[in-house]
């Protein structure tokens, strides 16, 4: 908790200097025009990633296959989306750089080796994803019979009208 603490209040202090010192640098109405550019392209740039994000995740459920990687990376996109709307400099390095597929594949790579994507099948299958390749190696998610745990589950019915 106390690093988010400090993470608000210095960003802010970072970004406030740095938008001082290019508006004394440019001046203030470039300083607006290149936060406004910056934030302008970046939407374009995260529209066009998240499609593409999006129809890679449509391609894996259509194999029968669990997306998290392509589910981390949206988690990523809408973060660096968030930031790249936020004005300043620093926060828009940092979007930017959350939209490099390079720079993104490396960090939902680290973050996938945190995590385990559990997610619920049809006919009380679960579908595991561990990882960069699932949890068995290359060969994608491992589907197995998981018996289930007290307060995992909630049961529910729905029906759907027009």
């Amino acid at each position: 908790m106390r690093f988010l603490f400090l993470l608000f209040i210095i960003v802010p202090i970072i970004e406030i200097t740095i938008l001082i010192q290019v508006g004394q640098a440019i001046g203030a109405w470039y300083t607006v025009g290149l936060v406004l550019l910056s934030a302008f392209i970046g939407v374009n740039m995260l529209r066009q990633q998240g499609l593409s994000t999006l129809a890679r995740a449509q391609q894996r459920m259509d194999q029968g296959e669990v997306p998290g990687q392509e589910m981390v990376e949206g988690i990523v996109l809408a973060v660096g989306g968030a930031l790249l709307v936020t004005p300043g400099f620093v926060t828009d390095v940092v979007g930017f750089s959350c939209l490099i597929p390079a720079i993104r594949k490396t960090v939902v790579k680290g973050l996938l080796s945190r995590f385990t994507i559990i997610a619920a099948g049809q006919a009380g299958t679960h579908a595991h994803y561990s990882g960069p390749h699932g949890p068995h190696g290359p060969h994608g998610p491992h589907q197995d019979s998981v018996p289930p745990r007290e307060g995992d589950i909630i049961d529910g019915e729905y029906e759907r009208r027009d």
